[in-house]
């Protein structure tokens, strides 16, 4: 299993960040998502990718703004994300760890490469996400 953690702080209210991460239906500021299918019961989902892969996820905690995680698998990993969030001084920070095992031998060297790649991405466009709702957008 290889898991790769990232952190990140916003300069917003934690009710702007808590939204954006967990709304399954505003997915238009992920660079890479064509669509995301919820299932019945609001627990499981599915996010489409623009290239055309497909991972199934169900979220196991939501305790909001403080912690989020759901397992995800699609036909390369298996594994879970887990998400803290934490509001101080005005500020929002978040830690994002992804714990993942490769379903494919050959996947196994790049994994962890793999997933900090995807974390980054996620960060930069959450980062976008929220410039709007920032405290000093105007200031300089």
């Amino acid at each position: 299993m290889v898991s790769v953690s990232t952190f990140a702080e916003f300069d917003c209210d934690i009710k702007y960040v808590w939204q954006a991460v967990t709304s399954l239906t505003d997915y238009s500021w992920r660079s890479g998502i064509k669509n995301i299918i919820i299932g019945k019961d609001n627990k499981q989902f599915d996010e489409h990718t623009k290239d055309g892969f497909v991972t199934h996820f169900k979220i196991t905690k939501f305790k909001p703004y403080d912690f989020y995680e759901f397992d995800m698998e699609n036909d390369n990993l298996t594994g879970r994300w887990k998400g803290k969030f934490i509001f101080s001084g005005g500020r929002t920070f978040v830690e994002f760890t992804e714990e993942a095992s490769a379903k494919k031998f050959y996947i196994k060297p790049f994994l962890k490469a793999y997933l900090k790649s995807q974390q980054k991405i996620y960060i930069a466009d959450l980062k976008k996400k929220l410039e709007k709702y920032s405290h000093r957008r105007n200031k300089k």
